[in-house]
């Protein structure tokens, strides 16, 4: 049980802005008990995907202190118009390493729907996870 606990937090802490190892720590877990994989891929999918929420949450709060109106630079411009081209779209690579946590936050800061982002970054995170589970069975790999 301690080690469900541990890999929700490595997950959840990895979505925010903080470095995190939920993927190693998920496949030292199935390679410890594979019977378990299911649960491990959805405790790893539940903490990660709160902490992307959490991170989303954070853009929407930030908002209110820091309109769009505040983005200047060319960069922060071709940066807003891309994310608001693609939508809640756009956080299906919330998972990316690098770049799916400031996704999260500017979709935030967006206000992109709530519902749709939820759900989005849900999909993209389980996704992550079942691939991860599947290299570490071998199942992708021969």
């Amino acid at each position: 049980m301690e080690s469900l606990w541990a890999l929700f937090a490595s997950a959840l802490i990895s979505a925010t802005l903080l470095p995190g190892g939920a993927e190693a720590l998920l496949v030292y877990q199935i390679n410890q008990s594979p019977e378990t994989l299911l649960l491990l891929v959805c405790v790893a999918t539940l903490g990660n995907t709160l902490g992307s929420y959490l991170t989303y949450a954070m853009g929407r709060i930030i908002s209110h202190y820091y309109p769009l109106k505040t983005l200047d630079k060319p960069s922060h411009k071709r940066a807003s118009r891309w994310i608001n081209s693609a939508g809640p779209w756009a956080l299906l690579l919330a998972w990316l390493p690098i770049v799916g946590d400031p996704l999260c936050l500017v979709a935030g800061w967006l206000r992109l729907n709530i519902w749709r982002s939820a759900l989005l970054i849900l999909l993209g995170k389980a996704a992550r996870f079942a691939v991860v589970a599947l290299l570490a069975q071998g199942v992708l790999v021969q």
